[in-house]
Order: C-alpha cells, then sequence, then structure tokens
C-alpha cells in the first residue's frame, strides 16, 4: 500500500476544499444545449470546459458512459480529462460502476486502479455479483493508494427490490456497507478507502455509522435532494459525506466562469458537512 491511501488523501482535500464532488456528464442534450457538436470534438470542448471551471474544487466525477459512447474517440479525451483534472490538483472519481467476476474483474481493476491510462484515484463498482467479487478491485486500489466507492443505496426505483430485500436480519443495502466497513478496518485510525453511494433522495437509508470511509451522495439539486438536510445521513460522521452535484451545475453553462459560480454555490451550501 501506498503512504497516502486515498481515503486520507479525500478526507485532506474536503477539509481544504471543501465536501463536494463535481460531475463531467457530457449528455448529448447538455452538448446541444451549449451549442457544440455531438461529436468528440464537441465532448473535448464540453470537458475542457468544465477542468477549467472546477480547478480548485476537491473531487471532480466524470461519467464514463458519456465519453465511451463515442468509442476509442471518447476514451482519448477522456484520459486528457483526467491528466488536466490530476495536473490541476484535483481528485479523479471515475464513474464506471464496474463489476464481474475472477480474471474480468482483474482486468477491470488493472484498468481504472491500476496504473495505466485511464486509472483514476477513485472509481465506482457494482457489488451486486456478490461484495467479493470485488475483492481483485480492492486489493488493486489498495496497492496503488486509490478508492473504490460500492453502489450500496441508489435512488433509482428498481434498485429498491434488490437493495432492500432481506439476507438474514439486514437488507441487501445494509450488508453492501456492513462489508465496506470491515475492508476500511484495516486502514484505521485513518479514513478508509472503500465508501459507498447511497442516494440523496432516499427516504430509508442504510446505518453509515461504522463505514469508516467516504459516502457519496448523487441526487443534490435538480434531481431533488436538497443540500441542508443531508447532514447525518445514516448517522455519517461529520467530513463523512460527499456530496455529488452534476446537471444542477452544468446547466449554468457554457461559460466556464458560470459553471465556477454554480459549483460555488453549492459548495458553500453544503460547507457545514465537511
Amino acid at each position: 500500500m501506498t503512504e497516502s491511501g486515498f481515503g486520507a488523501r479525500l478526507a485532506a482535500a474536503i477539509a481544504e476544499r471543501g465536501p463536494l464532488c463535481l460531475g463531467i456528464d457530457p449528455h448529448p442534450e447538455l452538448l446541444r444545449a451549449w451549442d457544440l457538436p455531438v461529436s468528440a470534438e464537441g465532448l473535448a470542448r464540453f470537458s475542457d470546459i468544465c477542468v477549467r471551471a472546477y480547478t480548485g474544487f476537491a473531487i471532480v466525477k466524470p461519467q464514463v458512459a458519456f465519453f465511451e459512447a463515442y468509442g476509442s474517440a471518447g476514451f482519448a479525451v477522456l484520459e486528457t480529462t483526467m491528466a488536466a483534472l490530476r495536473e490541476a490538483g484535483v481528485l479523479v472519481l471515475a464513474d464506471a460502476k464496474r463489476g464481474d467476476i475472477g480474471s474480468t474483474m482483474a482486468a477491470y481493476a488493472q484498468a481504472w486502479v491500476g496504473d495505466g491510462p485511464l486509472a483514476a484515484d477513485a472509481v465506482t463498482a457494482s457489488p451486486y455479483l456478490g461484495f467479493g467479487s470485488l475483492q481483485p478491485l480492492l486489493d488493486v486500489a489498495a496497492a496503488n493508494g486509490r478508492g473504490v466507492f460500492v453502489l450500496a443505496a441508489t435512488s433509482n426505483p428498481e434498485g429498491a427490490s434488490v437493495q432492500r430485500a432481506l439476507t438474514g436480519e439486514r437488507t441487501v443495502a445494509q450488508s453492501v456497507v456492513d462489508a465496506a466497513a470491515a475492508a476500511n478496518r484495516a486502514d484505521a485510525p485513518q479514513p478508509g478507502s472503500v465508501g459507498v453511494v447511497v442516494g440523496a433522495t432516499l427516504d430509508v437509508v442504510p446505518d453509515l455509522s461504522a463505514l469508516g470511509g467516504p459516502v457519496l451522495v448523487p441526487g443534490v439539486g435538480a434531481q431533488g435532494g436538497r443540500p441542508e438536510t443531508l447532514g447525518g445521513l445514516g448517522g455519517a460522521r461529520q467530513g463523512q459525506l460527499l456530496p455529488a452535484v452534476s446537471r444542477e451545475v452544468l446547466r449554468a453553462g457554457p461559460h466556464v466562469s458560470a459553471v465556477r459560480a454554480a459549483g460555488e454555490k453549492l459548495r458553500e451550501a453544503v460547507a457545514y458537512l465537511a
């Protein structure tokens, strides 16, 4: 394991630059709204605006699917975008939601948290082939000082049929949080590098009090989550919650100054969580 794990680096970034994760989601509708072509060229211009607007924030989450849609040209833009964010001192969370078993999971691990051109500071992952299937990803991430955010309780209505199902006396979502907490105990007393994803708009959330790692909370802003209601979500501790915002900020574009101002406004709204 590297000397400074992702959990510790994220905690330091949040303390210095605020608890907000900004998204780069180049949806075709946003490209058109910004008067950009729906092409790899438009993707590159959109991403460049975001990089310039997001300098000085703690962490940024590119949505991999919107880059992947353009094939190799899209992945080239993603690589350039991630490198530029890192050059600006911003942590990068690749929202790739990878999940598989065996050697395939190990290959995903090398791609996203290894030392290749797509490697990010952290990656999102799906545990719904069993949390143990993520072990190759967790191992490679730990060896490289990177993090993993595991989907636990998502806000899409379809998720409840799986995530709120019982396994013994716990919900499946709670079992995911508990497994992430067990993985984080090796880092104690430093902040753990295995986080979970919990939707901001949920009325029922898992108990997060023993997680020992970060909680990514998507859905703030345009999707209905209110910044002022997040405090203590699921029993989370101070500095543990990381609200994620995308459309609420991006719809202010295309000017760099306007995107930055929208991000700063939301960062101020969630500053109490740090």
